[in-house]
């Protein structure tokens, strides 16, 4: 791919000129490359710099690019979808405010669509099949974008065809427990339809868990007490307030993996092996079909379900923009969002892409006047095809997994930036908590004088540290978005940025016209965020970070952070298993010795990078500290730890399904093993899982111990 050799040819070439060329801050690309005279590479982060990237970030061209991303439905490989892969080259290769390279690398990908000529239906029928009532196929067309011919209808992408009858049931949140509890209540689950609302579990898995039970078809509504507030009527919603009307219906892919499904682990190129369509795991097993509230409250009796969803290859491209670096140009961060939309998409993913579009415009701008080039290469990235299972990074990340990992230092993801515009809201592994938070001390709060965005967000999501006090409160990282692939399968410090809404006013478990065809421009300029100042400051956050990570002598990446949370995890193992864990001779010993080498090796290596700082390091001894703070995260990757899920190989971040906050492998075997006897295998499954996160501390303290300390 163009991107490598961009990067790539840069590197050899440097590496011609010794080995110090490229590891030390004299390494700057000769000839055509270099700098012109007066061009900004610092030893360090230039303040400066920063300041006037800070000040140029502008709301009003953030709005009038959100006005465009968001102007025609863009689903993924849809003609729009293209357009806009076209449009950020044109971007990005403007000769006044462009990148040094960009390209639209192509995969072909499996793709799951509605039928145009047999639309997906919903009836209550009678006796004899005499049609009672239709569920609505479209949304209400409401300011005249709900109707056009590209707006997709609602459906449940990968769910199989078929037209399953038979009485309804309404099944909660269609978890397991739900499906239990109707069978203790005596009724019977065989040739249903289960009605289901969103949340409690992921889309796909309420189809799985109903067809264990014998349900033949699943609806699945959003409850307007879920996302509304409780309101429901047509004066209380879109578009007289940011609440979902009631004809609105979630989208969403209801396919249980991440990635294309037809080639996991290899990138979906013409050469790859791929699986037979009609065998691939992780699609749902019985039809399944969205439904809006207004038609689920009156749903009863008997239900027919049409579903007539199609399998289809289509091409699907990811776009690169690349920005070299002067001094390491073989150290990249990440900085991306995906582009497709399920319909207009204002919010998710516009938001993120009006954001990325306005940041590199101005870090391009500096670059083209020549007073500014970062020390580390920035790739900037629009995946494709996400919401069908961040299908675009996947691949990516399969294409040049070994390049990747040895390179990359961090990855900044900004879909939905603005959830709403209370407070900021970031999401990461620890290492990037510091930088997270010295970007947000120096920052405004919009609409709060005297307060920075840090200031704002302590008031709104805060916990206690052990180390630092009252912080605020960083997410952690699940698959929700395109850093899945980086931290699960890549082992790469990842984090997601973004503006959400104050949860003290409202208990919505997302934005009301998350993946509808309400989720459009005007929706976003009188109800999300009048005047796109939450989404300058989103702008100026994730840029401020992209600037510390990219341009900092010492990546400002503080890993004794993972201790804390190694030491949390470690004491819910001891206070909520401890007890458990001895009647069956199992030792936390180990576990006990593994965390505190990790907290002594951890506390040694800040010790080292404080008094490098205060002298003037080897370009050698930076790059090797340098590659020990981001390396770090590659240890916790056991690709055998799980095997029964795909691409989750980070042993502190694997989806948790045991109660017990804690180490995932340890919580999800002991809650198997919980009513076993003694010398099961499911008791020598927790052995394994403990022994194989022994195994990732100590190699994560070996990892940051001097690295000619063998």
């Amino acid at each position: 791919m163009q991107w490598v050799k961009v990067l790539g040819g840069l590197v050899g070439a440097s590496a011609l000129l010794g080995l110090g060329i490229i590891l030390g801050h004299f390494a700057i690309p000769k000839g055509a490359d270099a700098p012109a005279p007066g061009v900004s590479v610092s030893q360090d982060l230039d303040l400066e710099i920063l300041e006037s990237v800070m000040k140029q970030l502008d709301a009003s061209k953030i709005r009038e690019n959100l006005r465009e991303l968001s102007r025609e439905p863009h689903l993924a490989s849809s003609p729009r979808d293209e357009a806009l892969a076209q449009l950020l080259l044109q971007r990005w290769r403007d000769p006044e405010s462009g990148l040094d390279a960009a390209e639209a690398p192509t995969y072909e990908v499996l793709l799951s669509f509605p039928s145009r000529e047999q639309p997906n239906r919903v009836a209550v029928v009678g006796p004899t099949g005499t049609v009672l009532f239709s569920c609505r196929q479209s949304e209400q067309n409401l300011t005249g974008e709900q109707g056009g011919p590209d707006v997709v209808p609602p459906y449940a992408a990968y769910a199989p065809p078929g037209t399953p009858q038979g009485l309804l049931v309404y099944a909660n949140r269609g978890t397991e427990e739900d499906f239990m509890e109707l069978q203790t209540q005596g009724i019977r689950l065989e040739g249903t339809i289960a009605l289901t609302r969103y949340g409690g579990t992921g889309r796909g898995a309420k189809a799985v868990n109903a067809a264990k039970h014998g349900v033949a078809g699943v609806l699945v509504y959003t409850d307007p007490a879920d996302i509304n507030d409780g309101h429901s009527s047509a004066s209380q919603t879109f578009p007289n307030s940011w609440r979902l009307p009631p004809s609105g219906v979630e989208r969403g892919s209801y396919y249980e993996y991440f990635g294309d499904p037809l080639t996991p682990y290899l990138p979906a190129n013409p050469s790859s092996f791929r699986l037979n369509p009609d065998t691939v795991p992780g699609f749902p097993p019985i039809p399944t079909q969205p439904i809006g509230f207004e038609d689920a409250k009156i749903l009863l009796c008997q239900v027919n379900v049409s579903v007539h969803n199609r399998l289809e290859l289509r091409n699907s491209s990811n776009v690169l923009g690349i920005i070299r670096g002067a001094v390491e140009p073989d150290r990249y961060v990440l900085y991306g969002n995906h582009r497709d939309s399920w319909v207009h998409g204002a919010v998710d993913p516009s938001s993120g892409t009006a954001v990325l579009l306005e940041l590199s415009r101005v870090l391009g701008t500096l670059l083209k006047k020549g007073t500014w080039r970062p020390r580390r290469s920035i790739v900037f990235a629009s995946w494709g095809a996400e919401e069908f299972g961040l299908i675009g990074s996947t691949e990516f990340t399969e294409e040049f997994f070994s390049k990747l990992q040895e390179r990359t230092v961090a990855y900044i993801n900004v879909d939905i930036s603005v959830f709403a515009n209370a407070t900021l809201r970031a999401q990461g592994t620890p290492p990037v908590q510091s930088v997270i938070f010295s970007a947000a001390k120096q920052i405004p709060a919009p609409g709060l004088d005297g307060l920075s965005i840090y200031d704002n967000w302590i008031r709104y999501f805060n916990r206690s540290s052990t180390a630092y006090g009252l912080v605020p409160s960083l997410g952690s990282l699940g698959a929700g978005s395109d850093y899945a692939p980086f931290i699960h399968f890549l082992g790469i410090s990842s984090m997601d940025i973004a503006y959400t809404y104050d949860r003290s006013k409202t208990s919505a478990r997302i934005y009301p016209t998350y993946h509808t065809a309400f989720d459009t421009f005007g929706y976003v300029d009188k109800f999300v965020d009048p005047g796109f100042s939450s989404h300058q400051a989103v702008a100026r956050t994730a840029g401020s970070v992209l600037l510390r990570l990219s341009d900092s002598l010492f990546l400002p990446l503080n890993v004794s952070d993972y201790g804390e949370t190694l030491r949390n995890f470690l004491q819910a193992a001891q206070r909520d298993l401890g007890v458990l864990l001895e009647q069956h001779s199992i030792s936390l010993g180990p576990l006990v010795t593994a965390v505190e080498k990790f907290e002594g090796a951890a506390a040694a290596l800040g010790q080292r990078v404080s008094a490098l700082q205060k002298d003037t390091p080897d370009p050698l001894q930076v790059r090797m500290l340098n590659d020990q703070l981001m390396l770090l995260e590659r240890t916790f990757l056991n690709p055998r730890a799980f095997p029964e899920e795909r691409y989750y190989s980070h042993v502190l971040w694997a989806p948790r399904t045991g109660s017990v906050a804690t180490f995932p492998g340890l919580a999800n075997a002991c809650s198997r093993a919980m009513n076993t006897s003694l010398g099961s295998a499911a008791w020598a499954e927790v052995q394994r899982q403990l022994s194989i996160l022994v195994v990732a501390l100590e190699g994560a303290a070996a990892t940051l111990r001097p690295v000619a300390d063998l």
